[in-house]
């Protein structure tokens, strides 16, 4: 085999090895898989910022949908939260108002907590305004 070919064959396994070992989720704490709803006065609240923050760790984030369904994400193209307490906020995206306010409780200000737990897990937010 001619150097450059042999050169060429040691680059290529070289990247496959490293692709494959950098794409694993070894690196990654338990997560479990969470989704929901978000309604306001009983109807789906669209367009608000789903976080969960773990007492350490990453936050994980979801945006509503117009159904009010929302689906967290902890990193790009991995779905999740880490297992274990954690405190969610509601809020609409960048601190702005939104159509309509997000109660205090179920904002920054408020103490909302949840317990995440391994496989899969439904938090169903019904906020009421007064």
């Amino acid at each position: 085999m001619t150097t450059p070919i042999r050169l060429a064959l040691i680059l290529f396994f070289s990247g496959l090895v490293l692709v494959t070992t950098g794409c694993s989720r070894g690196d990654l704490p338990d997560l479990g898989e969470v989704q929901g709803t978000v309604t306001l006065d009983g109807k789906p609240l669209a367009g608000v910022n789903v976080q969960f923050f773990p007492s350490e760790g990453r936050p994980a984030a979801g945006t509503t949908g117009s159904d009010g369904r929302y689906e967290l994400m902890y990193t790009h193209g991995v779905s999740g939260t880490k297992v274990g307490p954690a405190t969610v906020i509601i809020a609409w995206p960048d601190g702005e108002p939104g159509p309509v306010p997000v109660p205090a409780k179920w904002g920054a200000e408020g103490n909302l907590q949840v317990e995440v737990k391994p496989g899969s897990n439904t938090f169903d937010f019904a906020m009421e305004s007064k």
